[in-house]
């Protein structure tokens, strides 16, 4: 419904919501799984069959997107290891491998994905959700930051920003729930008895993906971070963007994770 703007960039494919679950399709007894449990049996398979991939972690649960147009290599990688359901009208309904698969040819064998380098800015991060009936005491606020707030330098010499520090901001309602992702600094600004984090109350620090936009016809961006990060059982919060892959990991164990990446750059070159 927006109107078409020289300012607005679209990317053009139709993508598709995958919402991967450790306990069989009803709500009840679903239990939503993480980024890093499904690295192996999800990320990696699909990086495999060149399957490009946008990864949004929330505060309640991870969704991986896939273009439309891959679903048919989707469901055919995955149906070996998962049952496999789409929603119609509400209801959760099988689907098998021959209803999407006519036709499908598998890839063939290409080159390894390219490794790309991972930035470690010093920024620390903060992982929320607020009621959705008290967001209007913080919309302003939610404007301020979003619309106005300032960027970090701009290094004319390099071509990029200063990354000792990164403005990054990501906020998500997804089917009601509210997610947001804000540095430390910025959440000072907000009101401390509506913003709602984890019982520790645990800051982030983020590994940003990609020296220049990575565009979408590329795949294994996620799997080069997050399977080190599952084999070492580290968590993260991974956000794919329009530009760049953004992951946070709990800001004690940053040190091992730029460690496990430098290794996994070294070995893949």
């Amino acid at each position: 419904e927006l109107p078409p703007s020289e300012f607005m960039q679209v990317a053009d494919s139709t993508w598709l919501v995958l919402s991967v679950v450790s306990n069989g399709r009803e709500p009840p007894g679903c239990q939503a799984t993480g980024v890093t449990k499904i690295a192996r049996s999800v990320i990696a398979p699909l990086a495999e069959h060149h399957v490009s991939v946008l990864m949004l972690s929330t505060y309640q649960t991870d969704f991986i997107l896939v273009r439309e147009r891959d679903l048919p290599v989707v469901i055919h990688t995955l149906a070996g290891e998962f049952d496999i359901y789409k929603e119609e009208g509400g209801e959760c309904v099988p689907v098998t491998s021959d209803d999407v698969s006519n036709g499908f040819l598998k890839p063939k064998p290409s080159a390894s994905p390219m490794l790309h380098p991972v930035q470690s800015p010093q920024t620390r991060f903060c992982v929320l959700t607020v009621a959705p009936d008290t967001l209007p005491a913080i919309a302003t606020m939610l404007i301020d930051v979003l619309f106005y707030s300032h960027s970090p330098p701009w290094d004319a010499a390099t071509g990029s920003q200063d990354l000792d520090s990164i403005t990054f901001f990501s906020f998500s309602l997804i089917e009601g729930y509210i997610s947001i992702v804000m540095d430390a600094e910025t959440q000072k600004r907000f009101p401390s008895d509506l913003l709602l984090t984890s019982s520790t109350g645990e800051l982030w620090r983020m590994v940003r993906i990609g020296g220049q936009p990575l565009g979408f016809d590329e795949c294994g961006i996620v799997a080069q971070i997050a399977e080190p990060l599952a084999a070492a059982d580290i968590s993260a919060y991974y956000i794919s963007t329009f530009n760049f892959d953004h992951a946070l990991v709990p800001e004690e164990g940053i040190a091992e994770v730029i460690q496990l990446l430098q290794q996994r750059q070294e070995s893949g070159r």
